[in-house]
């Protein structure tokens, strides 16, 4: 695992990495998450499949002021990894350790509680309309899976 990994205590510094360097910091992501499933278990194929997502969501928009807002939040460990847990992240799963979900009182870069497909598309209207009535400036991104867009709540949002 890279130093650089090892270092980062926020998403900030990733926004100055060229592509190479993401490429190798992605590789990072990926061994570190599969060493610590490998010995908690976990939600192991969704974190893998959004690494590089997650990552050039955090190089391009400021968490937390830009709100990343997860669907179900299980595909977050990159996330958590990139804003600050990384030293814990050997703990998720575990009692008194990281959720396996995004969880509000971790850390401000998780806006909700989330465990249910479906819940990401209307959080994010939610927090938009919000924004919008009190004249805000800030970008609002729900990060949806494949289960959302069969949930009522999400079509309901789509509505």
């Amino acid at each position: 695992m890279s130093s650089f990994l090892d270092s980062l205590t926020s998403p900030e510094p990733i926004r100055t990495l060229d592509l190479e360097e993401l490429e190798l910091l992605a590789l990072d992501i990926r061994h570190r998450i599969i060493e610590v499933m490998s010995v908690n278990g976990g939600h192991l194929a969704s974190n893998l499949g959004v690494v590089e997502l997650t990552l050039a969501l955090h190089k391009i928009f400021h968490s937390p002021e830009d709100k990343l807002i997860f669907d179900t939040s299980h595909q977050t460990y990159t996330h958590k990894i990139l804003t600050g847990r990384n030293s814990l992240f050997p703990t998720i799963r575990k009692f008194k350790g990281l959720s396996g979900f995004a969880h509000p009182e971790e850390s401000p870069h998780d806006h909700f509680y989330a465990g249910h497909a479906g819940t990401a598309l209307s959080l994010a209207l939610g927090v938009a309309t919000s924004r919008d009535l009190n004249q805000e400036s800030y970008y609002v991104l729900p990060v949806l899976g494949d289960a959302s867009l069969t949930c009522g709540l999400t079509l309901e949002a789509l509505n």
